[in-house]
């Protein structure tokens, strides 16, 4: 029984393997969030120095020009968490990271003393990754266009679970050919990136990431997304309903040293 389903997960796991690597071919982008989890200050800056001076500049060695690194807002009851995100161009550039880390000298270097450090001295208390592929209507990240101070920002990262794969499958539908996404440029939401994750905790669901100036900034775009006339039909149509069983939404701001 044991190796019944052993082989069955591996095969799962070929097929996937096998279509993520075929949509590489269409220009997609995969995104890796990085969740990091603390139980204190000291271990948040210490995150802060080896993502800064050593992370960041060694994924930049491997050709990620842009990372960006979010924290929760004051108000947010989430705690000490620290949000890693990372474009990759095709799954293949992700599956190589951790071994291009290794042979990098300046990384070891830089990083030692947070990678190495001792246990009873740890520099968190977990991690996690979620891993997502960008929506075929928003293949690519994009760098906000804020122009004002990083610590009155806002980035809002939003989770929609679904009841089921194919309920799941038609809320990736109304984002793309419904146009939802449409909605969001047409109005200024800033939205950094849109995905299905692949690997997470939470799934079937998606992800997406908006941004303002700063919380009135946020409050007065939603306002306007709930009075769209085009919103108004769209979440009406009777092809999309009940495609979302539970929604997340986390308010984020900026590192001083992120890159988004």
């Amino acid at each position: 029984m044991k190796r019944t389903i052993a082989a069955i997960f591996m095969s799962l796991l070929l097929a996937f393997g096998a279509g993520a690597h075929a949509a590489d071919n269409t220009g997609r982008y995969f995104y890796a969030i990085r969740v990091y989890h603390f139980n204190n200050a000291a271990q948040a800056a210490r995150l802060d120095s080896f993502l800064e001076k050593a992370y960041l500049p060694a994924l930049h060695r491997y050709g990620i020009p842009k990372v960006g690194v979010f924290k929760p807002v004051e108000t947010d009851t989430l705690g000490l968490r620290t949000y890693v995100f990372i474009p990759f161009k095709s799954l293949d550039q992700f599956e190589k990271l951790p071994n291009a880390l290794n042979q990098d000298e300046k990384f070891a270097d830089q990083g030692k003393a947070f990678t190495d450090a001792d246990f009873n001295n740890a520099p968190f208390t977990r991690y996690e990754t979620i891993l997502l592929q960008a929506f075929t209507g928003a293949p690519v990240p994009t760098t906000s266009k804020l122009t004002g101070p990083k610590t009155e920002r806002v980035y809002e990262l939003r989770s929609y679970e679904g009841p089921t794969d194919g309920l799941f499958g038609n809320k990736v539908q109304m984002f793309n050919k419904g146009d939802e996404m449409g909605i969001f440029s047409r109005l200024g939401f800033n939205a950094v990136f849109y995905g299905s994750v692949i690997a997470g905790a939470h799934m079937p669901n998606l992800m997406y990431m908006t941004s303002f100036e700063n919380k009135a900034d946020r409050d007065a775009h939603w306002k306007s997304f709930s009075d769209d006339a085009y919103w108004k039909s769209l979440s009406g149509d009777p092809r999309y309903q009940h495609n979302v069983s539970h929604a997340d939404i986390i308010f984020l701001h900026p590192a001083a040293y992120s890159e988004y």
